[in-house]
């Protein structure tokens, strides 16, 4: 797993590169939660364009990520997701707590 990120606007970019099993969840997970303690981020923005696999483990990093934003009143979305990763969110149900939006290959302030 590769994780890219920026901050612009007060919005943190995240890109997930590569595979979101069991052996990179933990790495996943602590890497984010780094990255969610910017004091400045007032929404984050999940890039899975890139993201080759991912497993039901996957889904539990995603779910502790969004209450762990939610309890702080951030909003999370997923952007892009790659085709394997968007049908293992929808079987999940994610989205019906984390909003999916495309960013047409650039990013653009959500509301």
């Amino acid at each position: 797993m590769n994780i890219v990120s920026t901050v612009k606007n007060s919005i943190l970019y995240v890109l997930l590169k590569g595979e979101l099993d069991e052996h990179s969840a933990s790495y996943t997970h602590e890497t984010l939660d780094k990255l969610f303690t910017n004091d400045k981020i007032k929404q984050v923005i999940l890039d899975l364009s890139q993201l080759d696999f991912m497993d039901s483990t996957g889904i539990g990093v995603f779910f502790g990520r969004y209450k762990k934003l939610a309890g702080r009143g951030i909003p999370l979305f997923v952007a892009n997701p790659s085709t394997q990763a968007d049908k293992i969110l929808k079987m999940s149900g994610i989205y019906q707590i984390v909003k999916k939006i495309s960013t047409g290959g650039k990013y653009e302030r959500v509301r």
